[in-house]
């Protein structure tokens, strides 16, 4: 082991001696940015516009190796082969633990870069085979409707902010080091969240200065200013008036100017065309024009094909190649950052073992996170947790056996997928199953996943082998239901119908969007006539966004929240339905009573929206989950001097469990602010009986609001509330008069 040591160390130093004596931009001793200078000073412009395309191929002439700068990792290593599944990030965002994120995004980047690692050796890194990786997506999810709201960590600014920063962290790897375990990506920018149909040609218009700065915003911010995350992403719309990947405005005098990022900010693909094609901003005429107007703006690399025309938007005058360059450093410091030039002997990271990707270890994380993700909704005289007795049990719904529906959107392969059903069965042996439905209709498709196919847009859609179609009626399921006791419904949506841009025409969907947020009426009256026919039901929903499920707390013994949980999921509903795991999540966004608490799916204005300036009353509140046992909070008190919140918390109930104490926020005479608002939250595990003090952070930036009189954010001393609880229902809350000076 010395040996190989003394050796490697030997090599290293003669590659570093052996670099000095040649090209500046080759030679690792110096700093990436000097590196970047040198580099570009040596390019043609036709060779700084290639570079500068997501998918930069290689200029031999140089010994610029290619790069591919859009990889995904949204919930584990997406579209590069096998890796490991974690659950949906609305799924995650519901354990509130932000410690496990951490960890499983150190899994996911170590994946990463053992597969980049393997693939640089054949000498082409392709699409999704990089080291930069489009994640996390930390828009708010304001409206239950979009379809991509599952790739978030909810409504709340400060959660997405606590999430982002975990994802960031786990990509990016620890600092002190020479280089960079990988590029994370803040996305996107700014104010966006559907509708997915409009996305090319919308213009965000009219907002209230107070919700883009306390609500879009702040996630943004505190990546950028406290994480440290190398790439922003410039989103599609338009923000009054001018494309978000064009908008001097966002990009120059908010990212750059007053946050002071100095990394990357990408484009959304094909989001320069839409600067120019018809039908959609027609904010210049030509690709020319659109790839000047990005590039001056701010954005320095683009998803698609439109930067190819900047030496001929050069020799038009719209653009000087000075401007270029700005950009063209900023990309090639990057790369040199990763060790994108440099031999892999230098390079850390590349030492990571390819036996990493899809190991015991991080199908451990997945089935630690799938089982905290789990929200237990509904739970009438503690049906759950069931018996385990296979006899009495029947298994239907159209996503019980449902593999791909696990992996929710922008997956990568797993080497398994425990289905709900597989799960069940492993608990308690075999059970009937009878698959009742399709989501939308009565069609019982048999199917099996026979690969995939990408879009130009670069969204993957599964192609499917039928193995057999029927149609059932209700007395078709009644009849088969007739010996059961109690059936577990595994039902909900699907990620085939609620993602980007989806080409579907179901009812209750357009272009991956929601028109509706009920239950889809085929499983609703399979219910209700299992219900009325006496059987015990346990509705086990399956979804990335919240499902107004008003009729069902009627004809529903339980309901447990799955989401999409990922490649291990179904050992966690199994876990969670048969009292092996107590479940302890929380609700990371509004569970709505119906359509009509909806404010219009186009209006970004905050007034009625989310748990913080929503004044109806919810079907379940944000911040919501029961667990089989009972925990009691205690009056909470708060230390100016130290900052923190202190309170008792004890399990009184007969089983050990987690809770999660939320803080909340409100100034008492802010009759336009939100009616509270998530600064602090914390996870405790108790044994039955125990009674445990718990100290939670809230320092003085939690008053960090707008201010009318100023038009800033900032600290506003006054009269303020501070919540305690274990949701964000007030009678769920412990409050404490404060006033800050």
């Amino acid at each position: 082991m010395k040996k190989y040591i003394y050796l490697t160390l030997l090599s290293a130093c003669f590659l570093c001696e052996t670099y000095a004596q040649t090209l500046p931009y080759k030679n690792p001793n110096l700093s990436p940015k000097e590196r970047a200078a040198d580099l570009c000073s040596r390019m043609t412009l036709e060779e700084k516009a290639v570079v500068m395309l997501d998918r930069s191929k290689a200029i031999a002439r140089l010994d610029i190796p290619e790069f591919a700068w859009w990889s995904e990792a949204l919930h584990g290593v997406g579209r590069n082969g096998y890796s490991t599944v974690f659950p949906s990030c609305i799924g995650m965002a519901a354990s509130f633990d932000d410690v496990l994120i951490e960890r499983i995004f150190t899994a996911v980047s170590d994946e990463a870069r053992a597969k980049n690692t393997v693939q640089r050796k054949t000498g082409r890194v392709g699409k999704y085979q990089g080291l930069s990786f489009w994640t996390p997506n930390i828009n708010i999810f304001r409206d239950p409707r979009w379809g991509r709201g599952q790739e978030t960590y909810g409504e709340d600014p400060y959660m997405n902010t606590r999430m982002g920063l975990a994802v960031v962290r786990g990509l990016q790897g620890p600092e002190g080091h020479k280089y960079m375990k990988l590029y994370a990506c803040a996305k996107h920018f700014a104010v966006h969240s559907g509708p997915e149909k409009t996305r090319h040609s919308f213009n965000i218009e009219n907002l209230k200065p107070r919700d883009l700065w306390e609500t879009y915003l702040p996630a943004f911010k505190a990546l950028v200013q406290k994480g440290g995350v190398k790439e922003v992403m410039c989103a599609y719309q338009r923000f009054e008036g001018e494309p978000c990947c064009g908008s001097n405005r966002l990009l120059q005098q908010i990212l750059r100017d007053e946050w002071g990022f100095d990394g990357l900010v990408v484009s959304d693909c094909g989001a320069i065309s839409d600067f120019w094609k018809p039908e959609r901003h027609g904010v210049t005429s030509n690709a020319q024009e659109a790839s000047a107007k990005a590039v001056i703006s701010g954005t320095d690399v683009e998803c698609g094909y439109e930067y190819r025309t900047l030496p001929d938007a050069v020799k038009a005058g719209l653009i000087s190649e000075q401007q270029i360059d700005v950009s063209v450093k900023r990309l090639l410091e990057a790369r040199f950052e990763l060790g994108d030039f440099d031999n892999d002997s230098l390079v850390e990271w590349t030492r990571i073992p390819e036996s990493v990707v899809a190991c015991k270890e991080h199908k451990d994380l997945a089935l630690q996170m799938a089982r905290e993700q789990m929200v237990l909704l509904h739970n009438r005289n503690n049906i759950l947790p069931l018996k385990k007795d296979a006899s009495r049990i029947m298994v239907m719904g159209p996503n019980a056996a449902d593999s791909t529906m696990l992996w929710g959107i922008y997956f990568g392969q797993p080497t398994h997928t425990v289905t709900i059903l597989e799960g069940i069965e492993a608990k308690i042996g075999k059970v009937a199953y009878e698959k009742a439905c399709d989501i939308t209709d009565m069609t019982v498709t048999e199917s099996a996943a026979a690969g995939s196919s990408e879009a130009a847009d670069g969204s993957t859609t599964l192609n499917m082998n039928v193995l057999s179609t029927r149609t059932n009626t209700l007395s078709d399921v009644l009849a088969k239901a007739s010996d059961a006791e109690t059936i577990i419904f595994v039902g909900g949506i699907s990620p085939n119908l609620e993602r980007e841009e989806a080409k579907t025409n179901k009812p209750g969907f357009d272009k991956g969007d929601r028109t509706t947020i009920e239950l889809p009426q085929v499983q609703r009256d399979i219910i209700k006539a299992l219900h009325d026919a006496g059987k015990k039901i346990v509705l086990v929903n399956c979804s990335g966004s919240a499902v107004a499920l008003t009729p069902e707390l009627e004809t529903c013994d339980a309901i447990l929240q799955a989401w999409y949980a990922g490649e291990q999921g179904g050992h966690a509903v199994a876990d969670v339905l048969f009292g092996d795991y107590n479940p302890s999540g929380k609700l990371p966004v509004t569970f709505y009573r119906d359509d009509s608490q909806l404010p219009p799916f186009d209006d970004y204005n905050m007034a009625g929206r989310t748990y913080r300036y929503f004044n109806g009353k919810p079907l379940f509140p944000f911040g919501y989950g029961l667990s089989f046992t009972h925990f009691s909070i205690d009056n909470p008190t708060y230390n100016d001097a130290s900052k923190m919140i202190s309170v008792a918390v004890t399990n009184d109930g007969k089983c050990d469990g987690v809770e999660t104490v939320q803080v909340y926020v409100k100034k008492k005479s802010d009759v336009d602010g939100p009616l509270k608002t998530l600064r602090a939250f914390s996870r405790v595990a108790l044994a039955a009986g125990e009674t445990k003090t718990v100290t939670i952070d809230l320092p003085r930036e939690s008053f960090e609001l707008w201010d009318c009189e100023t038009n800033t954010m900032r600290v506003v001393p006054g009269d303020y509330q501070i919540f305690v609880g274990n949701s964000s229902d007030v009678q769920d809350l412990k409050i404490i008069d404060y006033t800050l000076k």
